[in-house]
């Protein structure tokens, strides 16, 4: 009796597989003569439930059984196809695929895989569905937002995984897979900031790819958004997203500390909150500085929706700075943690944030660690104000950095007082 019902469990789902797509695809062709249509609801069930009885005939008599029953529904789908383009002209590919799919999954579902077959039914129905979108969306790309995509699919999809993920160089500085990633990351950042810029307007693109990128790499972030000031447009709401991306990598260390040592929260979470307040303050100060700002000319922030240029930049003073944290923990050894943890800040705030939280359930002292994830988070907030002047130039940095200063100082007072 169980193995009866789980069959009927099966072919209910080849079945319900096909009138899910086919009402999709009957919806869609409301408007035509039924006589015009390769399949409608009716057929596509029908087209369900063949592919889980072919399936069963392969259960049972073997898969050239399951092979000829696929190929003679093949060659009534391109009948079906050949008639339909005789009468309608239509050129279409979409519904014989779609009913090949159908008797596939139909297949699929009495193969015991009902879950997944059910997945893909809605999978295809909802992309079936998107058809106006989805053109209307292509109409409106240009060609180098398709070249950009592109080019960022091929430097993350295929060149990052083949890279070796080890050392090589001195102390096994210079790491292939970890420098391609940041220039992913960074080359990533920006086509973000173009998408939302285009989607949802200069100013609440900014801020959103702001408070977005600074929850994975503010110093990235730092880079994306000083670039965009070199044309000297909206600088209230840079200097608003600059501030906002720097404030969370306050939080996202308590964050790490709390989750590896929560012990030393209670030393950490008052500096790094004053300083994450006083970027915070003057984020939104900006921001409502912003509102009086137009919005701009027709011509956007970024023009170019994929640069490599900047990442690979980026990428090289990061391998540069690697060594040189490297070379001072090769030669001075455990001496000075509070020169390391300053190093080690220059380019990266969470791997020595860790570290020490680690170090710290051991040998390590608490003070000493929670004064050197202060300090690397105080080194790192030194590199993002030099790339903000270096980068975006004179304006934007008599914005941003004395609030930064501010803000940093604030946070080694209070860490001196407790």
């Amino acid at each position: 009796m169980p193995a009866t019902l789980e069959l009927l469990l099966n072919f209910a789902t080849a079945l319900a597989v096909g009138l899910l797509i086919g009402t999709e695809r009957s919806w869609s062709a409301r408007d035509s003569e039924d006589n015009q249509l390769i399949g409608g609801i009716r057929t596509f069930g029908l087209s369900g439930l063949l592919g889980g009885l072919a399936a069963l005939l392969g259960a049972h008599y073997g898969l050239n059984a399951w092979i000829s029953v696929t190929l003679i529904f093949g060659l009534l789908v391109i009948a079906g196809y050949l008639g339909e383009q005789r009468n309608t002209g239509d050129l279409g590919l979409t519904s014989p695929i779609a009913l090949l799919l159908t008797f596939l999954l139909g297949s699929l579902a009495l193969s015991e895989q009902r879950i997944l077959a059910a997945a893909c039914a809605v999978v295809i129905a909802l992309l079936l569905s998107l058809k106006q979108p989805l053109h209307s969306a292509l109409r409106k790309l240009s060609a180098a937002e398709v070249s950009g995509a592109l080019q960022l699919l091929f430097i993350s999809l295929v060149l990052l995984p083949v890279l070796p993920n080890q050392g090589y160089g001195p102390w096994q500085a210079f790491n292939p897979y970890a420098t391609w990633w940041m220039v992913v990351l960074i080359a990533a950042i920006g086509f973000a900031a173009y998408v939302a810029i285009r989607l949802i307007g200069q100013r609440k693109g900014l801020l959103v790819t702001a408070l977005l990128g600074g929850m994975v790499s503010s110093t990235a972030m730092t880079i994306t958004l000083a670039r965009l000031h070199q044309g000297g447009k909206l600088p209230a709401m840079l200097a608003c997203g600059l501030l906002a991306t720097s404030a969370l990598m306050f939080p996202r260390v308590l964050l790490e500390v709390g989750l590896v040592n929560p012990a030393l929260l209670g030393q950490l979470i008052w500096p790094l909150t004053v300083s994450a307040l006083i970027y915070a303050g003057g984020a939104l100060f900006y921001f409502h500085r912003a509102g009086s700002e137009p919005e701009g000319s027709a011509e956007p922030l970024l023009k170019n929706p994929f640069e490599l240029g900047p990442a690979l930049r980026f990428a090289a003073l990061l391998v540069l700075i690697a060594f040189m944290v490297e070379a001072a923990q090769h030669w001075l050894g455990d001496v000075g943690v509070y020169l390391v943890a300053l190093l080690s800040g220059l380019t990266d705030v969470d791997a020595i944030t860790l570290s020490l939280a680690r170090n710290a359930q051991g040998a390590l002292n608490n003070q000493v660690a929670v004064q050197g994830i202060y300090l690397a988070a105080f080194s790192n907030s030194l590199v993002k104000g030099l790339l903000i002047l270096l980068i975006s130039g004179r304006q934007l940095a008599l914005r941003t950095l004395p609030i930064m200063a501010a803000g940093l100082l604030a946070g080694l007072a209070t860490l001196w007082l407790i």
